[in-house]
């Protein structure tokens, strides 16, 4: 990428990214990509959901997708019968709850939109029968208290998922792969732990 702005938010990378001839394999694999919901419906037909679909529970309820993001995983699983809440901090409409709205409008789909971090969920305890992160705990502010607070609107025997997590395996490693990170070097929002840390902070929150 040559010529690359000082960008500030995760919009307006992507905005950015969307208008380079060279990175549109990037903004399409990332499903960054518009029309929203053709990129949610690829993606609900993708491998990698069809992947995760098998080990979701065959008796369906209500999902929390945390972190949704566009909200592509909140239309794979309202697709799939759950009725989904979907968090996420950024109000963007092209990459946050805005963007989410205007897919649940358009898809008719049970999905509710609550904007909010998840170190702090508005939520009774024992909510959910089912959690879905993607790419999400790595970018935790917190990450033993968001993993505190899905363990604590999660039913007992209930499913949490996280999938597409940043994992090194020397804290040395992190600057090195935050250079090499295509979005990082455009806002700066990348990070990522070492697989002892997610699964000591997931044990820890009883997960």
């Amino acid at each position: 990428m040559q010529n690359v702005p000082e960008l500030h938010t995760w919009e307006e990378a992507v905005l950015w990214l969307r208008k380079q001839p060279d990175q549109q394999q990037l903004v399409h694999a990332c499903f960054y990509d518009d029309p929203l919901i053709d990129a949610a419906r690829r993606y609900a037909s993708s491998i990698e959901w069809q992947a995760l679909r098998r080990y979701l529970p065959a008796k369906r309820g209500h999902a929390l997708d945390l972190g949704a993001g566009r909200g592509i995983a909140s239309y794979a699983l309202a697709s799939e019968g759950w009725s989904v809440t979907a968090v996420e901090p950024d109000l963007s409409n092209v990459v946050g709850v805005g963007a989410i709205q205007q897919l649940a409008q358009e898809s008719g789909l049970p999905i509710e939109v609550v904007a909010q971090h998840g170190e702090a969920l508005p939520f009774k305890d024992h909510l959910f029968d089912l959690i879905h992160c993607r790419a999400v705990l790595h970018h935790a502010r917190d990450l033993s208290a968001l993993c505190r607070e899905v363990s604590r609107v999660l039913r007992p025997n209930g499913m949490f998922i996280a999938t597409r997590e940043h994992v090194i395996s020397r804290k040395a490693d992190l600057g090195a792969f935050l250079d090499s990170h295509p979005l990082h070097r455009l806002y700066g929002g990348e990070n990522a732990y070492l697989l002892t840390e997610y699964q000591r902070a997931i044990k820890a929150a009883g997960l």
